[in-house]
């Protein structure tokens, strides 16, 4: 059996060592006391049988009983609050770690990682190491200990001889427990995965229903899922079975032990080596040792659970951070020019650069629209300014300073950025645009909502800004949730707006009115713009067109206007598409 979950949660144990050395003193106690019914019980027999109990004695006796039946009952209470108290301490603590770390972690983990695998991790394992540091603790001190007590007690107080011979099928069940062990290792961890998998089975269907549906794929879908939860079922029941060969063992090992000590113990009575009184208060000890084998056998599962969830939760905590500030990162909101100097940039484990010899400046206040068809590399280059991934092979700085050389607290606190897949909260309306400044005051929010061009649409909601949305704001139109999301980014009043493509599902009027009122809210503020739709960037003072992650256009509107290129020809055939839908 691998007990090396133990060392590996050493610095809890000794993080919460008054806790648990408070709760084991306490466990010990309790297996004391557990000592004095069977003496108590061996002692009453002797003296019926040699007629000298009295009813003095027998009350003298009931009140040992009681006694220690209340101490054990008070001392059960308080190690129970000591060593699950602090187990479930672990249980938040490696829980908060883990969100901690999701929440640092670079766009190329999620790529990595599935969401539904995240979930189990954070659920599933940890309820199993928080076992581990709760009930792994007790059965082993508990097991150890009321075992120990009771076998020195049948030794020193009863007979050695007969001890050793009920001892004697108790290797049999140690070679045993220990090779279940080994097999539940494996299964656990198989069963673990299974459940992972059917996780993000369940998160991916949900998100996707709308397309399910669509497709009709419904029958599909379900039948998928009840292969994987059928899965699921199968190998937790391959860990049953493990799992249930424990108590019959460890049942055959103390009938054997029984039998033995009976069959012994009635010849030694027999041959006046022993006392009826003392053979019945044997036979009750026996009878104590049940525990401490079910327990001993029940400390093996739970080792085993643990080991496996602890493995998968360390790999996690250990996948390296790979965007972090430096020591002596500038502690100040970035403000000034931007300018991109880039060499070569792929994403992580992608031999192909995404973005090469990309070199440009914008000024402060200036709005910069980036065009190009899709694959070109225009969110690479907003990724890149936001930090979601680093850049070595060249730089981008604002106000003077790379963006590295800024905490990227900081950096963040200056971009409001608008994703192509806008992520609204189950949350009220309110709450949604006001998330990235909870503090903002209504009138702040009701001014970034007219901006965005959504605050009258909001007014017609059922509860206004306190109508609750949807998760991902399912109950919203696609042209809504972009104005809603444009509006929590300008809540912020960030010295860089940045648009990513966040105008498409709205029609050219409402695109025009948004535009208008970003240019007159926004006259010393940096806008970044990318889009299809050429009409949503040629009023920027700098337009950029990429090709292949190159820059193969740049200039004004006007100026790209009279060259015979890429944004020409696709703005004059969009002025045409829209001349047509108008029926011009």
């Amino acid at each position: 059996m691998d007990m090396s979950v133990f060392k590996d949660l050493m610095w809890y144990f000794k993080a919460e060592k008054k806790a648990y050395l408070t709760g084991i003193f306490l466990l010990l106690l309790v297996s004391l006391f557990t000592l004095v019914p069977p003496k108590v019980i061996g002692i009453v027999v002797d003296e019926i049988t040699e007629g000298t109990l009295t009813g003095s004695s027998l009350s003298k006796w009931i009140a040992a009983l009681a006694v220690s039946g209340l101490m054990m009952y008070t001392l059960r209470y308080y190690w129970r609050i000591m060593i699950f108290g602090s187990a479930v301490k672990l249980s938040r603590l490696l829980r908060n770690r883990l969100y901690a770390h999701f929440t640092s972690m670079s766009q190329s983990f999620y790529q990595k990682r599935r969401t539904g695998d995240l979930m189990a991790h954070a659920t599933n394992d940890l309820s199993a190491i928080q076992q581990t540091a709760g009930g792994g603790v007790l059965t082993f001190v508990d097991s150890v200990s009321t075992g120990g007590f009771v076998i020195i007690t049948m030794a020193a107080t009863i007979s050695w001889k007969l001890t050793l011979i009920a001892l004697i099928p108790m290797p049999f069940m140690a070679i045993l427990t220990n090779w279940y062990g080994t097999m539940l290792h494996k299964r656990f961890r198989k069963a673990q995965e299974a459940f992972s998998d059917l996780n993000d089975k369940t998160q991916e269907s949900i998100n996707g229903i709308k397309v399910i549906k669509t497709f009709g794929q419904e029958k599909e879908e379900i039948e998928d899922f009840r292969r994987q939860s059928e899965d699921v079922v199968n190998k937790n029941i391959a860990v049953a079975k493990i799992d249930s060969l424990y108590d019959p063992t460890i049942s055959i090992i103390v009938g054997i032990s029984f039998f033995l000590s009976i069959t012994f113990g009635s010849k030694y009575v027999l041959n006046g080596e022993l006392t009826i009184g003392q053979l019945v208060s044997f036979t009750a000890y026996l009878g104590l040792l049940i525990w401490p084998m079910l327990a001993f056998g029940w400390f093996f599962n739970i080792v085993e659970r643990g080991r496996a969830s602890y493995d998968r939760v360390s790999a996690l905590l250990n996948e390296k951070i790979e965007i972090i500030d430096k020591p002596d990162a500038l502690d100040v909101v970035p403000n000034g020019d931007i300018v991109y100097k880039i060499g070569r940039f792929h994403y992580p484990n992608e031999p192909i650069p995404v973005l090469s010899d990309i070199s440009f400046e914008l000024d402060k206040g200036q709005t910069l629209g980036i065009a190009g068809k899709t694959g070109s590399g225009k969110t690479a280059l907003l990724k890149l300014l936001i930090r979601e991934f680093d850049l070595h092979d060249g730089s981008i700085m604002i106000g003077g300073k790379n963006i590295q050389d800024y905490r990227m607290e900081r950096l963040r606190e200056a971009i409001g950025y608008v994703p192509q897949d806008h992520f609204l909260f189950s949350a009220t309306v309110m709450e949604n645009i006001a998330f990235a400044n909870p503090d903002a005051s209504e009138e702040t929010v009701f001014e970034a909502a007219k901006i965005a061009n959504i605050h009258d649409d909001i007014l017609e909601f059922t509860d206004g800004y306190q109508t609750v949305v949807g998760e991902r704001g399912v109950s919203l139109s696609g042209g809504q949730k972009q104005r809603i999301s444009i509006a929590r980014a300008l809540v912020m009043n960030p010295e860089i707006l940045v648009l990513d493509d966040s105008l498409s599902a709205v029609d050219a009027k409402t695109e025009e009115q948004i535009l208008s009122a970003l240019k007159e809210n926004r006259k010393d503020k940096t806008t970044i713009i990318t889009a299809h739709r050429l009409s949503a960037i040629h009023h920027a003072d700098l337009i950029i067109v990429l090709e292949n992650g190159q820059i193969s256009e740049r200039g004004t509107h006007n100026q790209l206007m009279e060259k015979d290129g890429w944004y020409k020809d696709m703005y004059l055939r969009q002025q045409l598409e829209e001349l047509v839908e108008q029926g011009g």
